[in-house]
């Protein structure tokens, strides 16, 4: 579908139409001559279906006018007709139920494409909007849009339309057999249905609205809540958290009372109008009875027709408030496709081609914010296999290297290059393709050991993936569980200690094999013995790779072939671990420092 221009919401640029631009295409799918074809058909049986319904009046008023006095000799004719009535209201449940038949595939077919757009997209937004973001009100967003498309294309098709053909029909009828007038107080009625639903429904929008908006707080308070479970725990929040959703269920609740008490006021203004065109049409033919005019069959035949017309204006409160709603609902999701990516490929950038993995920073300068400059033009180069250390206290700058190269962001200044191309110049995916990184924090999927092992390669069968648990030293470990590699590693992957969900990460990279690999202080939270065992595995998978180690404990870098200290976003130091002591700067104050911690530790331990 080709891209429509973005959804502009100033007061003065009527946001609905701009969505309803958006949805319409959805009507009449581009390059799908399968759908289109059922979405014809399908309107072919809303046709048939309304006219079967419309022709029940008239066959059951022509029944009664044969069971008059004086016609019993025609009682064949009333049954045939009776029985024609019979199966016309069948046939108006069928052809509906064919034509729902019919369409479910192009209604779900559009759900389908618009939910993988959005979910495509999310991915592709940088990591500055997934951190301003809050997870759960983001799907909640997400489900709301996806939801409103099918029941938008529903309504519209079946429900609108049918309406607005039955009327015409209904209108050509009573001008016929009633005159002008009878069609110019059916007309009256269905504008003043309208009008009358279209003013309360707006207040009722405004009602809804706040209540959804608190209906995403909750969601996104309950996520964020589950999410911290350990968190609440370690600070015994339990009745705080308690407290604060219960807050927000509260007003929720108070929004959803008006939102419900405000249907009452509709409902019946609705049924006021409905009513009194109804007792003031059935009175007018019952005269026309009396005079001479119509016939008793007319009576039922206005009133057949009227409780007709009258039942899908009935529902039209309901649709208008659905496809004001959906509209609403789509509007947001579609504000999320609108928003940019802010990393994007340049047109035509070629895959990054590694021939030997040299790696460089070039006075690179970069900030978050412009009030909040992290890199102050640090310059470094790591020749192919060897391993650059990068050391320093919070906050200088450390993890916004591994950031950069991995393109989460692009520099402010100066640049980075694999083998002379710098990295804006190549595609993402290939970039992200050639890094491997074993993290400080490492969350897992929801799912088995296996999957999150092999989730370093796409396609990866078995045997790879547990020749790379052996080579994190984890598959011992895998084997005596019950389930081995089915093993369920739970949310975030909770079940499974510090340790071993490092090995399961350094196991994943592993079975990525990349030529450029980084350690992002991986042991900083394991203790001594657990450290010790994952730095063996981490100098052995380092081998024969361009390796940067973002480090906090210094004694894991004193091999390192060159360690470069950072100070507020600046080179301080740089050279190797005996140079660098040598010097007596920064790097030999923080050794001295943790070499005192060290005996500390030892001494209180003995």
């Amino acid at each position: 579908m080709a891209p429509v221009p973005p959804i502009d919401t100033t007061a003065d640029s009527k946001p609905d139409f701009a969505v309803m631009r958006r949805f319409l295409p959805y009507l009449w799918p581009k390059n799908q001559a399968g759908l289109r074809v059922r979405i014809v058909f399908a309107l072919i049986l809303v046709v048939i279906s309304k006219l079967i319904q419309l022709s029940m009046a008239w066959v059951y008023g022509q029944a009664i006018d044969r069971m008059v006095p004086g016609m019993e000799d025609g009682v064949e004719i009333a049954i045939a007709l009776v029985a024609a009535y019979a199966g016309a209201r069948f046939g108006g449940v069928l052809f509906d139920n064919l034509r729902n038949v019919v369409f479910e595939r192009v209604g779900q077919e559009a759900t389908r494409r618009l939910a993988e757009n959005v979910f495509s997209h999310l991915h592709n937004l940088s990591m500055r909007f997934h951190m301003n973001r809050r997870t759960g009100a983001v799907t909640k967003v997400i489900e709301r849009g996806t939801k409103s498309i099918d029941i938008m294309l529903y309504f519209l098709l079946f429900n609108i339309a049918p309406t607005l053909l039955e009327l015409v029909l209904v209108s050509a009828y009573f001008q016929i057999e009633f005159g002008w007038g009878m069609v110019a107080a059916t007309l009256l009625m269905v504008v003043s249905y309208i009008t009358f639903t279209t003013i309360i429904t707006n207040w009722r929008n405004k009602l809804r609205e706040e209540m959804n908006e608190l209906d995403t707080q909750t969601v996104a308070k309950s996520v964020d809540s589950l999410l911290n479970y350990e968190t609440v725990k370690y600070f015994n929040a339990e009745q705080r958290e308690t407290r604060r959703y219960a807050e927000v269920v509260h007003h929720y609740a108070n929004a959803a009372v008006k939102s419900e008490n405000s249907l009452a006021t509709l409902n019946i203004g609705q049924s006021l109008i409905t009513n009194l065109m109804m007792a003031g049409a059935m009175g007018y033919v019952v005269w026309g009875w009396s005079k001479g005019q119509f016939t008793t069959g007319d009576v039922v035949t206005v009133n057949t027709l009227l409780a007709q017309l009258f039942r899908p204006l009935d529902m039209l409160g309901m649709v208008y408030r659905t496809i004001r709603q959906g509209l609403t609902d789509m509007a947001a999701m579609f504000a999320l496709i609108d928003t940019p990516a802010e990393i994007v490929d340049k047109p035509n950038a070629p895959s990054l081609v590694v021939s030997g993995g040299a790696l460089a920073f070039e006075d690179v300068r970069f900030a978050y914010d412009p009030e909040r400059q992290i890199l102050n033009g640090i310059s470094f180069r790591i020749e192919p296999g060897h391993t650059l250390a990068v050391v320093g206290p919070s906050g200088a700058g450390k993890s916004t290297i591994a950031r950069l190269l991995y393109r989460f962001y692009d520099v402010t200044g100066g640049r980075i290059t694999i083998d002379g191309q710098d990295l804006r110049d190549v595609t993402q995916s290939s970039l992200r393709s050639v890094i491997g990184i074993v993290p400080q924090d490492t969350v897992l999927f929801n799912d088995t050991i296996g999957y999150n092992i092999g989730y370093g390669r796409e396609g990866a069968g078995h045997p790879e993936i547990e020749e790379a648990a052996r080579g994190a030293s984890i598959h011992g470990f895998i084997a005596s569980l019950p389930e081995q590699y089915e093993a369920k590693v739970g949310e975030r992957g909770l079940k499974l200690s510090g340790g071993e969900k490092q090995r399961v990460a350094i196991a994943r990279t592993l079975l990525k094999n990349p030529p450029i690999l980084i350690l992002d202080e991986a042991t900083s939270a394991l203790d001594s013995r657990t450290e010790a065992e994952i730095q063996d595995t981490l100098d052995r998978i380092s081998e024969r790779r361009t390796t940067i180690i973002i480090a906090h404990r210094l004694s894991t870098i004193v091999d390192a072939d060159q360690i470069l200290v950072l100070e507020a976003g600046q080179v301080a130091e740089q050279g190797t671990h005996a140079q660098l002591l040598r010097k007596g700067g920064l790097y030999s104050e923080m050794w001295a420092r943790q070499q005192s911690e060290v005996e500390d530790e030892t001494e209180a331990a003995e």
